[in-house]
């Protein structure tokens, strides 16, 4: 992989320890891939934050770069495993805490905008069509490659932090136009609404294409359930970026050639909903994977409103800090609060909700795949509005 003088000096030591470290895992990448250089990017979204997935071994490593480094471009962070505020109302240990706060401040000492949240372009870390990116988080990495039409492959935590540091990443997967091209054509013959709908497509088209780009037919979505599409793909499956016909900003250069064909139709959509529950049972309620938007809250809102306020367990709605004071501005919050615990920076999946509960329900395709075995939960899926009926 060719490096710039610069950029030698800085594998040598030149510029320091974290910036040597920074360009060692970035050139190891780039040899692995076959990269043929380094590219500028303009922005990150690091992954890496909870306590409950990093643990010591992460924080130490954390707080080793902190020391003495500082970001070169607006670098945002994935969720952490708690409200920063409202930890205590979750039911968080006062030692997970603590830990939990020591990594936010390494992060921040490094420059890094301390909001926590997979769904970063909903708080001003928006990258125009066609810029060089480097995040980690699969959803907020399919949602700025297919939705917005950045370039970015899915970072890892100490890759996306190393370009945060030096400003660059590798040239290689889907920062080339060669490999954004789609691979299979899923033509959808059945009316997708209701976000459990999405997400059943999105877990039956990740589970059988895996790591391929596919073109979608005949789908009407809004950017809300795009993102959950893209969420749900990207935990079943590894897909990174999709095209929607009519929708997304590069399907219409996306097909070359005469690529394979996937129907899928009701039948599917209801083998996936059935695969994606557990339980019949429920002791807590979540939605908000990805972080949801204003609208999404308002929906909700309206739902609770509908059914009422006994409810027999709770509820969480995991959004990120600029939503949640929004929110708060508007009044939205505290209505909601009637009904529900609106928690922002965290989510049900790197929270340590597994001390807490055993059987969780979700209208989320991406969650419904993680909680089995990141949480030790017993899955409902199924729409919001349903899971209301059946919670009271």
């Amino acid at each position: 992989m060719y490096l710039s003088k610069e950029e030698e000096r800085i594998l040598n030591g030149e510029e320091g320890y974290v910036a040597q470290k920074s360009m060692e895992i970035l050139t190891s990448l780039g040899d692995i891939y076959g990269a043929d250089k380094l590219i500028s990017i303009s922005s990150c979204q690091i992954a890496g934050v909870s306590y409950k997935t990093i643990g010591d071994a992460g924080l130490f490593f954390i707080s080793e770069f902190s020391k003495s480094s500082k970001v070169k471009v607006k670098s945002t962070l994935n969720p952490m495993g708690m409200d920063s505020s409202g930890w205590q109302r979750m039911g968080i240990k006062k030692e997970f805490a603590k830990k939990q706060h020591e990594i936010i401040d390494a992060y921040f000492k490094m420059g890094i905008d301390c909001s926590c949240t997979c769904t970063p372009y909903l708080i001003g870390n928006r990258p125009n069509c066609g810029e060089h990116i480097a995040w980690s988080e699969s959803s907020a990495v399919s949602f700025a490659n297919s939705v917005l039409g950045a370039k970015t492959n899915r970072e890892g935590g100490p890759s996306s932090l190393a370009s945060s540091i030096l400003g660059k990443t590798p040239n290689y997967g889907l920062h080339l136009e060669k490999n954004r091209k789609a691979k299979v054509i899923i033509d959808v013959k059945v009316k997708i609404k209701s976000f459990s709908d999405v997400g059943a497509l999105g877990n039956y088209v990740g589970s059988i294409i895996g790591s391929k780009v596919p073109y979608f037919k005949n789908l009407e979505l809004d950017s809300d359930k795009l993102k959950s599409l893209g969420a749900s793909m990207a935990a079943s499956g590894s897909v990174a970026l999709y095209h929607v016909e009519g929708l997304t900003p590069e399907y219409a250069k996306a097909i070359d050639d005469d690529i394979e064909k996937i129907e899928i139709g009701k039948e599917e959509i209801e083998e996936s909903k059935c695969k994606l529950s557990s339980s019949d049972d429920m002791e807590l309620i979540c939605i908000g994977c990805p972080h949801c938007s204003i609208g999404e809250v308002k929906e909700a809102l309206e739902i609770f409103k509908k059914e009422g306020r006994k409810f027999k367990g709770d509820i969480w709605i995991c959004t990120s800090r600029y939503v949640k004071n929004e929110l708060e501005r508007t009044g939205v919050a505290q209505e909601i609060e009637k009904y529900a615990k609106l928690l922002a920076d965290t989510c049900m999946v790197v929270a340590p909700i597994e001390e807490m509960y055993e059987k969780t329900a979700t209208n989320s395709g991406k969650a419904a795949v993680y909680l089995p075995s990141l949480c030790k939960q017993k899955v409902k899926f199924g729409d919001l509005e349903s899971l209301i009926k059946d919670f009271k």
